[in-house]
Formats: structure tokens, sequence, C-alpha cells
């Protein structure tokens, strides 16, 4: 059957199960959106109040539900405005599907009204993207796009498609669902180099991120651990891969780390890597990284092999296909020293948590704890309040941790907890700051209007609280523009937007307004006031190592 280039996008996604798209219309994807209109029996469009909003949906959508998340966007400023969720994306490794209309193929080159080389811009921060300069061909790039978002490491891909191309008419042909491909087993050899070095160690220590959620292997990982008897740390992307609980996992490693984590890695005569990479906020000076320990890093990507620090063995393939072929060459075995050391560690840092009573952030994010269920999917912004709910909260189930790594997006968390609702049906959280929700706040609008029942926890100190801490520590106190001095009252503007909102000043006031917000079936926001110099800690000063790691502030 003849449809035009916009019925065939939406046909297509029909066709290839996609249920919900997040965007924004304009006039050149205007055609697009008259499709939708026809098929708004069979795909769902949410709209949100901005297109940055709308990109970090359909990523919160994509992080809780392994699924791809969708965009739509208009040429233009409508396209970029997606850059900078597709850029937290791609850093984060999210199978994100973008699709943007264009001008008429007649014009580009011509600097007509809202064209922008949207393809140009995005090209270091996609897998691959796409102009479509005819109809015959939009099919068929959709369904390519979908398979090369969900495959190997997962990542965004964008599709750029003039105006004449979505009225131009074609043959519709369906086709299969596609699915992602098939991973590449890795070479035999290295995993034999693999094993030899993990039996060789005394004091070995599994290291996980994203890559392992993507692959699925949180139960070969837990077998791994088991079977060398090794502790468990992750990165903040792998946050919510294991129960919080299981007895091996010391935590979230890295600058803002536990402490026996981060100490645990640094003492480890071996490393287990898997689908993680080795950054910055992990290694600190990465010359000083781990220099007598022997590294096995397993990724999908081997571009990340030995690109910040030299693993001993690399193995490019998929962590749970490596992991099942890698288990049975390995000898179960004991280290009851090693065990020993690693509970000193966990002593001291017990011995060094804060006991503080009243509204500190550790007890706010532990009051939270109490009313979260295994399903609930928590969506943070990126600052402080970001580090304490990586450090405190308690999950039991993958992928209900969603937050901004690599790019560190303040303004993430808003789009990324409608898209997370959408995805899972689940009542959402959102933990976020004054500043970061600041960036926000106007996608308010979208959760009001669709009902999603998101509780909003607003830990507002007046200040952008990390920029500030390390003002305080390595800046003589030198508060250069981090005191926002707003007058902004938030529980007036959630009501001016049609959410409810209340504030608090204690732990038993917080707990009540918990108690209301959960129950409550609309977007429901607390206003918690705390200390403008409240610390995350640990913390790795920046360009240092393992041996300069600050426990406490007046250090």
């Amino acid at each position: 059957m003849k449809l035009s280039g916009a019925d065939i996008i939406v046909k297509t996604l029909i066709e290839q199960g996609i249920e919900v798209i997040f965007g924004y219309p304009g006039g050149q994807i205007i055609n697009v959106y008259d499709s939708l209109y026809k098929y708004s029996g069979e795909i769902k469009h949410v709209l949100t109040a901005h297109e940055q909003g709308a990109v970090h949906a359909a990523d919160g959508y994509a992080r809780s539900t392994g699924r791809i998340g969708v965009v739509f966007a208009t040429s233009g400023p409508g396209a970029t405005n997606l850059v900078t969720g597709i850029a937290t994306a791609y850093l984060d490794s999210v199978p994100v599907l973008a699709i943007t209309g264009n001008v008429p193929t007649t014009q580009i080159g011509t600097d007509s009204f809202q064209e922008i080389d949207i393809t140009g811009i995005t090209l270091p921060i996609t897998k691959h993207n796409y102009f479509v300069s005819r109809a015959e061909d939009v099919a068929d790039t959709i369904r390519e796009a979908i398979k090369l978002a969900v495959s190997g490491r997962p990542g965004p891909v964008l599709i750029d498609v003039p105006k004449d191309v979505q009225i131009a008419k074609c043959e519709y042909k369906p086709a299969d669902k596609v699915e992602k491909c098939d991973p590449v087993p890795p070479k035999e050899i290295r995993i034999a180099e693999a094993a030899k070095i993990i039996n060789a160690s005394e004091k070995p220590f599994v290291y996980f991120g994203g890559g392992l959620i993507s692959s699925g292997a949180e139960e070969e990982l837990l077998e791994l651990a088991d079977k060398i008897d090794a502790p468990v740390g992750c990165s903040m992307m792998g946050v919510s891969g294991i129960p919080t609980d299981n007895p091996r996992f010391l935590g979230m490693q890295g600058m803002h780390g536990h402490f026996a984590s981060s100490m645990a890695m640094n003492k480890a005569d071996c490393i287990i890597a898997l689908g993680v990479r080795f950054n910055d906020r992990v290694t600190g000076d990465r010359f000083k990284f781990a220099t007598r320990t022997k590294i096995v890093h397993i990724d999908a990507d081997g571009s990340e092999l030995s690109k910040t620090v030299r693993a001993d063995c690399g193995l490019r393939s998929d962590v749970k296909l490596t992991l099942k072929m890698l288990l049975p060459e390995l000898k179960k075995t004991k280290h009851p020293e090693w065990n020993g050391e690693i509970a000193d560690l966990k002593k001291r840092e017990e011995n060094g948590e804060d006991k503080r009573e009243g509204l500190t952030p550790k007890n706010i994010i532990q009051t939270l704890n109490g009313f979260l269920k295994p399903s609930t999917p928590v969506a943070t912004d990126v600052g402080q309040h970001q580090m304490w709910a990586a450090q405190y909260l308690s999950f039991s189930q993958k992928r209900r941790f969603i937050s901004s790594g690599g790019l560190g997006t303040m303004g993430f968390g808003m789009g990324a907890a409608i898209g997370a609702y959408f995805g899972t049906g689940e009542k959402t959280v959102l933990i976020t700051g004054d500043g970061s929700f600041g960036m926000c706040l106007n996608e308010l609008a979208t959760a009001v209007t669709y009902k999603v029942p998101v509780v909003i926890l607003l830990m507002n100190n007046g200040v952008l609280g990390m920029v500030r801490q390390w003002q305080t520590l390595f800046f003589d106190k030198h508060y250069s523009n981090t005191v926002l001095g707003r007058k902004t009252d938030f529980v007036k503007l959630a009501e001016a937007f049609g959410a409810k909102g209340e504030r608090v000043d204690s732990i038993e006031r917080l707990s009540a307004a918990f108690e209301r917000a959960f129950a409550s079936d609309m977007p429901y926001l607390i206003d918690c006031a705390i200390d403008k110099d409240e610390f995350v800690l640990p913390m790795l000063p920046p360009g240092g190592s393992m041996e300069d790691i600050i426990i406490k502030a007046d250090k």
C-alpha cells in the first residue's frame, strides 16, 4: 500500500513495538504529527513542555525499561533543544531514537527559516545518524536505527527527515520486529588468560557499571563473586544493578563513593571490571591508579579497553555471554584474610558515618527508603542530592536508579521521572535540588496534565551545593555566584501548576509528608530545607589518588 513518508514513520514505529513517543510539534514535522492523529489509537504521544524535557523523558523511559525511548522534534531550535539530552544518553549508553523534521530538500543549504544541520551537530554524540532524502528509505532507516541503538553498547541514534520526504508517497511493506545483533563471543584464549589472572588472585574485587545492567548479567555477577569469594562495588551507573543489601556489596565506588568500596578497590590485587568505564571520577589520578593491580576488563565496546587504565586482559564482548564462558574456568576459593580486611574497612566506614539527628541528607534519604516499593523508579537531578541518593538509597530491583552520570546534566530529573512513569506504570520519585529543579520545573506542567504520580523531594539549600563545596574546600570560600538568593516559593509554584506541595522542617514532618505524597495520585512536591554547608563525603579531591580521600570536611 502507498503511504506518505510521515505515515510510514508512524506505521514503522508501531510495527517495531513502540508504544509511546515523547515530543513537541512544529512546522517542519507537522505532517508526522498529522499521522500521529490518524494512528492515535495504536500509539501514544506525550506532549512535554520543552524538547529537552521530551528527550530526557525518552531517556528515562529507556533506562527504566531496557527498551528504546523515542522522541520527536521539529527543525531548527526544536532539534537543537534535543542536543543536551542526546549527549546525556550517549555518555550513559542509553538507547534513544530521535526523529527530527527539517526543511524541504530543495531548501537545504539555503539558510531557510529554522534550517539547521542537526546531523552535523549531533555526529559526535550519536552512535550514528541519518539524513533521509527519499520516502522509499524511511522504513528501513528506522528499522536499522532501532537495531543499531539497542545492539552492542547501546546509545542514541538520530534520523532527520525533510518535509518533502514526509509528504511524498511510496509503497510501504510491513516487516518483522528487528532484534538486536547477537553478541560475538570473546576469544577462548582471552577467557583462559582472564581465568589464570583471577585464579591467582588473593584479593579480588568485582567492579560493575551500567553495561552489566544492559547485558542482564546480574545473576552471573553474583555467581562470580561467590565463586571467587570477592567483594563487589559499582560505578554510579551500576547503582540498583544488584540488591543493595547483598552482603558482598560495598556500594558505589569513586569520588563520592562509599569508603569501604573505594578503599577495597584500591587494595585489591585483581579488579574484574564488568561493563564499566574507568573514568576520572573512579580513578582520580589515573597514573597512580591500580599500579600494582591486575585488571580483567570485560566490555561490549572494545574502545574502552585500556583507554584510560591498562587492562592486563581485555575481553571485548557482551558481559553476560563472557561470564557464562568464564565461570566454569574459575576455581572455587575462599579468601579469609581478604575478607578480614574488608570487614575492617566496613567498620571504619561505619565509625565515620553521619550519626546526627534531624533533617540531615542521610536521614532524609533513609526516611524515603521506608516508603519505596521494590518497583519504584527513583530519578535524580545532578548535584549533592544525587550523590546522597546514590550513597543511601536501597534497591532490590534493577533499573530503578535513573540518573545522569557521564554528562552530569542538571535538569535531567523531571523529564526522566515522567519517562520512567510511562515506561513502568509505577509511582515515581524525583530527588532534586533547588538549582537543578530550576532548570526543569516547566515539566511540572507535563506531569500535571498527564496525572503522573511523581513524588518530588526537593532538597533545598538555597545554593549550588556541589560547586559551593568545592569553593569551600579548594577556593578559600570564594562563593562566586553559587548563592542563589532566589525568592521562589516552590510550594506555591507547584500549586500554580496544578500539583500539590508542602514545606517541611523536621524528620517527623517529612515522614508525614511522604505519607500524603505517596497516597496522592497527582504530582506532589515536598520542599525540604537543608543546611547550605552540608557536604557530600567521602570525597576524592580533583587530581588526587585514593590515599588523598577526604573523610571529614575539617581535614
